[in-house]
């Protein structure tokens, strides 16, 4: 792990340390999800061999539409990552948005995007599935 940096405003709820690990943790989704988009732009554009037959055609189209599904995911997780890179700089990141209070190392270890802590995002995902029954 690097050092931790001092570039970062104090954060209420991280260590310097913790809060350094999360944001180059951040910094490589960013990077690999940016050189991922730059390949898939590559590969559309490169000339295709006309399709010999309508199988190839469907198989082509279908896995056009899968990239532009994937694309459109990671395009979400884009802005996610630039939002929280945005709260660690303001000195805001770790905590929840719904009720202030803060979100754990450990969920943010496993979602550094995370923007509520586990009991709001479990309420906020309950009422949304009840909201899809009526």
């Amino acid at each position: 792990m690097p050092a931790a940096s001092t570039n970062f405003p104090p954060d209420e709820y991280l260590s310097e340390s913790e809060l350094a690990e999360l944001h180059e943790m951040l910094q490589k989704q960013l990077h690999d999800l940016l050189d991922s988009g730059r390949q898939a732009v590559h590969d559309a554009s490169q000339v295709r061999e006309v399709e010999a037959d309508e199988l190839d055609i469907a198989i082509t189209e279908s896995n056009r539409d899968f990239a532009l599904r994937m694309a459109d995911r990671e395009r979400r997780l884009l802005k996610k990552i630039r939002h929280a890179l945005e709260t660690i700089n303001q000195g805001e990141y770790g905590t929840c948005e719904s009720c202030g209070a803060p979100i754990t190392f450990k969920r943010l270890m496993a979602r550094p995007v995370a923007r509520m802590c586990i009991d709001c995002k479990t309420e906020a995902e309950q009422l949304e599935g009840r909201g899809r029954f009526f």
